[in-house]
């Protein structure tokens, strides 16, 4: 199954049917006058958030929705049946944008949730409605009203508590294998992940979130260098963001530098989403000899200048990682309890959610077109970098899955 996470589609809602003229014709009961029935209620489009599907790979290759126009009236009064309404099933985490207004029609994060995104028409009016004292046998009867046409754009994005940020091999996907029964690929070279991975840690009973590990973030991500911004969106929905930061990087690198590196991507992606409540790990401890340990480690935080929770860990010997999945675990409950006891943070929180949703958007956008523009500029000989890293057509075979 391919990981398609944005889809454009046109829904086309079904027509009202016709109202009809028509008059009583029994026998013995001349002049019976008018009995033409309305016409029936064309279907509403819907989507539906459901949970056996994780990408919108389908809207990909049908990209029309039509639903059934509704039945013409009939004599004796009878109205025409109305059409079923159509339903369309997406993953949970989708957001529907009309393209022509740019306005968002809704957000679709609880499972059976569903939208409506066209209105079906009203079925026409028989003679029966145009009789009076005067017009006593009218012939006159309307037609159905045509159903919405829309084209419209599906965005998925990962519903996720915590979200993994760091740059290639910082040791996120091997942490996600450690916290959770999720798999992702795990090797020694840069850019293993592809595709956003999701596991559900579980603490205990009841005790449970949803951890995403995002790839493609390097330094020029927010300009499209590598994966771009392809993915960086899918942290927008997150709670907490989990910094990993390797502690003694294969390539010599500095690792303040390069904790420094993703922070100036999210700013500059996002400075709603840079805000977010960052956790620094410091991973691969045990890269370091034991007697420096202590040393290195002050020395990344103190010149980040670094005020959040810090957690040393070794995600392949499996240290560590325990002491984050339960602080993790006990930020989140108690930010949940405040939503539900204090109305008025609940509000906050889903403000500021709302701002990080529209900013990610239009950023989004304005990388795509300027991509679109640099490929244009490229076809029409003009000098300008033809930077093929991000192609919001790429559609590599990979699937997203929940594991609990």
């Amino acid at each position: 199954m391919r990981f398609i996470d944005e889809a454009v589609v046109t829904v086309k809602a079904g027509d009202g049917g016709n109202g009809i003229a028509s008059f009583r014709r029994e026998k013995y009961v001349p002049r019976g006058g008018p009995d033409g029935g309305d016409g029936g209620k064309g279907g509403d489009v819907y989507v539906i958030a459901e949970d056996n599907t994780n990408t919108l790979v389908d809207y990909r290759y049908t990209r029309r929705h039509d639903a059934m126009r509704a039945e013409n009236g009939h004599s004796r009064n009878c109205s025409g049946k109305g059409s079923d309404d159509l339903f369309l099933p997406v993953p949970i985490g989708t957001t529907v944008v009309d393209t022509e207004t740019d306005e968002v029609l809704g957000d679709l994060i609880e499972l059976g949730q569903t939208l409506l995104i066209a209105k079906g028409g009203d079925g026409g009016l028989g003679n029966t409605h145009f009789k009076s004292s005067t017009n006593q046998a009218p012939r006159k009867a309307t037609s159905g009203f045509e159903g919405e046409l829309k084209v419209l754009k599906f965005e998925l994005k990962v519903v996720a508590d915590v979200g993994l940020i760091g740059l290639p091999n910082a040791g996120k996907s091997t942490f996600i294998r450690q916290v959770s029964a999720a798999r992702p690929k795990v090797a020694d070279y840069p850019f293993t992940t592809l595709v956003p991975n999701l596991g559900v840690v579980d603490i205990g009973r009841h005790r449970s979130f949803v951890m995403a590990d995002i790839p493609g973030l390097i330094e020029g991500a927010s300009e499209g260098a590598g994966l771009g911004i392809r993915f960086l969106k899918h942290v927008a929905r997150t709670r907490r963001l989990l910094h990993v930061v390797d502690v003694q990087p294969i390539d010599g690198s500095d690792p303040v530098e390069n904790a420094r590196v993703i922070l100036r991507e999210l700013e500059r992606f996002s400075p709603e989403l840079a805000n977010l409540p960052q956790i620094l790990v410091l991973n691969k401890i045990d890269q370091v000899p034991e007697e420096e340990l202590d040393e290195l480690c002050t020395h990344i935080v103190a010149e980040l200048d670094w005020t959040g929770d810090v957690f040393r860990t070794s995600t392949l010997m499996g240290e560590g990682t325990d002491a984050v999945k339960y602080h993790l675990m006990n930020e989140i409950e108690l930010e949940r309890e405040r939503e539900l006891e204090d109305p008025i943070f609940a509000e906050a929180q889903r403000t500021r959610f709302e701002r990080l949703e529209v900013e990610v958007r239009l950023n989004t956008e304005a990388q795509r077109e300027a991509y679109r523009a640099a490929r244009k500029a490229a076809r029409e000989g003009l000098d300008l970098a033809d930077d093929a890293d991000f192609n919001d057509d790429d559609e590599d075979g990979v699937e997203v899955m929940y594991v609990p």
